[in-house]
């Protein structure tokens, strides 16, 4: 149809037959884009009989191909800058051409300066997933035909993988992260894995009838990000008045209620099924955070930060520096350090130093 809109505006006066050997299609799909370039997208378009061929009438400016409000364009260009994100990885290069073909088609008539937007907009993401894109497409396809999947995972904490046949519900991005939620035919019960762990090219199988009861915003309800459990706690946290500022400013989850208590300081409240996931949040936020309930999740924090501390345990600051500098070959900042400290040891034998002195030069 852009061929034929081109055609017409440079007044050749097209006709099917010649249209059809240029294009290389049938006469008929020639007819049919005319009648729905006239019918549909109202342009102007009669058969001149004395010119056999096609002619605009009245002056056109553009092909309408997508109808666009400069909010949408905006919207469209924010969408680009998120998915920045799969930078450097296998979907960038798939997403840029897309962005590309869309680009083309936009009303000509909207003019924004992109090159300002881009400099005042833009989106930062840490920790970016990687994810295979042979592997994506397997899953997406599956997902659309409702098919079944075959593959190696190798799951968390574990040196050895395993094969999984299963049948796909949903994908979703959480955090940056592709999880594939999906029923597990071995073990009878819906189950959630991460693309990037999935070790070799998932095989398509025959199809399958979905469940349509399934819910992710269900399965989802009661977790703090994409893991659900069977429990039911209620959560609480109170924070210190420098945390609670940046926790009034997101909504967290959709159970949080914020109660303001004295000094600044605020009381978050969570219903969650699970505690493992709000457990490292909980730990992100270091002293500024407290935890009031559940029992089970105060214990839980307690032996995170007692095994925090038993990893950074060790020899003594000033001891470290001490060693350091001994076999650095430092002697004068060593005997500094000796002079002004004032530590001491338990033992004579808790440390011992070797320093290296020159060797004495023959007649010096």
């Amino acid at each position: 149809m852009l061929h034929i809109h081109q055609t017409l505006l440079d007044g050749r006066y097209p006709n099917c037959s010649t249209l059809c050997r240029t294009i290389e299609v049938s006469s008929k799909t020639i007819q049919r884009d005319l009648d729905y370039m006239r019918d549909q997208l109202d342009l102007p378009i009669e058969y001149d009989k004395t010119r056999h061929g096609y002619c605009y009438t009245e002056s056109v400016i553009h092909f309408p191909t997508i109808p666009t409000t400069e909010g949408e364009v905006l919207a469209l260009f924010v969408a680009q800058k998120a998915l920045e994100q799969y930078r450097g990885t296998p979907f960038e290069q798939p997403l840029a051409t897309a962005f590309g073909k869309l680009a083309q088609i936009l009303e000509e008539e909207i003019s924004i300066n992109f090159g300002e937007l881009s400099q005042a907009l833009s989106f930062r993401h840490t920790g970016v997933a990687i994810t295979d894109l042979a592997t994506f497409k397997q899953v997406t396809r599956a997902l659309q035909e409702s098919r079944e999947l075959t593959f190696s995972y190798r799951k968390l904490n574990q040196s050895r993988s395993q094969s999984r046949h299963v049948q796909p519900y949903h994908l979703s991005s959480i955090d940056g992260q592709w999880y594939l939620f999906a029923n597990d035919l071995d073990r009878h019960a819906m189950r959630t894995f991460v693309l990037g762990r999935i070790q070799d090219k998932p095989a398509v199988g025959r199809k399958f009838k979905k469940d349509p009861g399934f819910s992710l915003s269900e399965r989802l309800m009661g977790s703090f990000g994409v893991f659900s459990g069977t429990g039911d706690y209620k959560v609480t946290i109170e924070f210190d008045a420098f945390a609670a500022q940046l926790v009034r400013e997101r909504k967290w989850h959709d159970s949080q209620v914020l109660q303001e208590v004295a000094d600044d300081r605020l009381l978050l409240t969570l219903q969650l099924d699970s505690l493992e996931e709000i457990e490292r949040w909980v730990l992100g936020w270091g002293g500024h955070a407290k935890v009031l309930t559940p029992p089970a999740l105060k214990k839980q924090v307690r032996a995170a930060l007692k095994e925090m501390q038993d990893n950074y345990a060790g020899v003594q600051p000033w001891l470290a520096d001490l060693y350091e500098a001994a076999h650095a070959n430092q002697p004068d900042r060593v005997l500094q350090m000796v002079l002004t400290m004032d530590q001491k040891l338990e033992s004579p034998g808790q440390m011992s130093l070797g320093l290296d002195r020159p060797k004495p030069v023959a007649g010096k």
